[in-house]
């Protein structure tokens, strides 16, 4: 019965960003790819305008260095991008590493964000090991050098996609979780002081390590490092911003299904050796757990039921309320989420709560390029099982109700852009037919 009304509740929380949204930031982009270099129009060719982007790159000025970038991540979303990255991976990685090093925050975001989808598209292999291997340095000086949390947060997110896709053992996972880590529980010297994170930084913090602990075997992580992250993220439950509170419910929720809290308990139960100070430090480790998870149980129940006063935002509210419904159903009787949505017509399903949060966190970071990943991306549909029947291929592509509006709609930005397009090269035509009387009429215009 609790499993059934988790399901219908987790679907029409996870179909809550409808098409429309999608198709408006999408758009939008597409409106900026007029003007990537200079302010000559860019012809609506994938690989061309690709190549001009990645060219654009190494422009000095700035702002056509962001116009590139948000061009690619617009071509990324849109379509898988297989052939071009196979010519210029290389490039586009160490173009997007200098822009982390020497752009503006702006820019930091946006190359930040297109190494993430350059990760996700090249998928597992030597690729994305080199991806990790080359960005974890830059991304950690960066996160440490940063103020704002918009910057601090896409460097977060792209460590943990790069960390998820390329990192092919668990010493490489647990070093950029400690790079996380370390941005909210920082190793201070003697001239170090000690700046305390922005609320946005702490839920990014939280929401990427968790993302990660989802791949990670529990049973390998030292009992110290479980005591210091169970009892933070308790302490965040009492935080006064909402997000911050469902982030560490989220992380808290893996933990226990994880089964890292009692392997902890069990360990401190049974450390000593025999005498006296060893019995005593381990029935004192023991009590400590049994009574931490005392507490979550507490608070998670009190956070399930919140009336309100702690933030603001209904939907925010509602959120919480119903993500500790399921932790404390998950505490008390172990029943997992189960959710299902719908991608062209498709179920994917979930049934764990390391499942939920790795699809959340990847909705959020794909967003309106999130159901043709999911369709086309192979590594990503390996990750949740996935497999989408063919009959929901359109002229040997798919395509969801958003990208229907969006790519056949007289009036999308696409199809006004070749309109412009067909008119310029019309008018060019013209004047060649006419002679040199369009390359006086040139003139006066000018």
């Amino acid at each position: 019965m609790g499993k059934r009304k988790t399901q219908r509740k987790n679907a029409a929380m996870l179909d809550s960003d409808d098409d429309s949204s999608s198709v408006s930031s999408s758009s939008t982009m597409r409106s900026d790819r007029m003007s990537v270099v200079g302010t000559e129009e860019v012809e609506f060719n994938k690989d061309s305008l690709l190549d001009e982007a990645v060219d654009a790159l190494y422009e000095k000025r700035g702002s056509t260095r962001e116009k590139a970038l948000a061009a690619i991540i617009d071509a990324f979303n849109s379509n898988l991008q297989h052939q071009f990255v196979e010519k210029k991976f290389a490039t586009l990685l160490h173009q997007c590493l200098n822009s982390i090093k020497k752009g503006s925050s702006k820019e930091i975001i946006l190359a930040s964000h297109t190494i993430g989808l350059l990760a996700l598209t090249v998928g597992p292999g030597d690729n994305a090991g080199e991806t990790l291997e080359e960005s974890i340095t830059p991304l950690s000086q960066a996160c440490k050098s940063g103020s704002e949390s918009s910057k601090t947060a896409s460097l977060l997110e792209c460590l943990a996609i790069v960390t998820f896709v390329g990192g092919t053992d668990p010493e490489e996972t647990e070093k950029s979780m400690q790079i996380m880590w370390q941005l909210v529980h920082p190793k201070l010297g003697s001239n170090v002081v000690a700046v305390k994170p922005s609320a946005a930084v702490i839920t990014a913090v939280v929401s990427a390590w968790s993302f990660l602990l989802t791949t990670m075997d529990g049973w390998r992580l030292s009992p110290k490092l479980w005591q210091e992250s169970i009892t933070y993220l308790s302490s965040l439950l009492d935080k006064d911003d909402r997000s911050v509170r469902i982030a560490a419910g989220e992380g808290l929720a893996v933990i226990f299904e994880m089964g890292s809290l009692e392997k902890f308990a069990a360990e401190a139960k049974g450390s000593g050796d025999g005498s006296v100070p060893e019995g005593n430090k381990s029935k004192e480790g023991f009590s400590y757990i049994q009574g931490l998870k005392g507490k979550i149980l507490n608070q998670v129940r009190d956070l399930s039921v919140e009336a309100g006063g702690k933030g603001s935002a209904k939907k925010d509210l509602n959120n919480q309320r119903n993500l500790f419904k399921d932790v404390l159903e998950f505490l008390e009787d172990g029943y997992s989420p189960e959710t299902s949505m719908k991608i062209g017509g498709d179920s994917l399903q979930t049934s764990s709560w390391s499942q939920l949060i790795q699809l959340n966190f990847l909705r959020r970071f794909l967003a309106g390029g999130f159901t043709k990943h999911m369709q086309e991306n192979e590594f990503l549909q390996d990750v949740f099982g996935f497999t989408p029947n063919k009959r929901n291929l359109i002229g040997g592509e798919h395509m969801s109700n958003g990208e229907k509006r969006m790519y056949k709609s007289p009036n999308s930005a696409l199809n006004k852009a070749r309109t412009q397009l067909l008119n310029k090269q019309r008018t060019q035509s013209a004047g060649r037919n006419i002679g040199h009387y369009a390359v006086d009429g040139g003139d006066e215009d000018s």
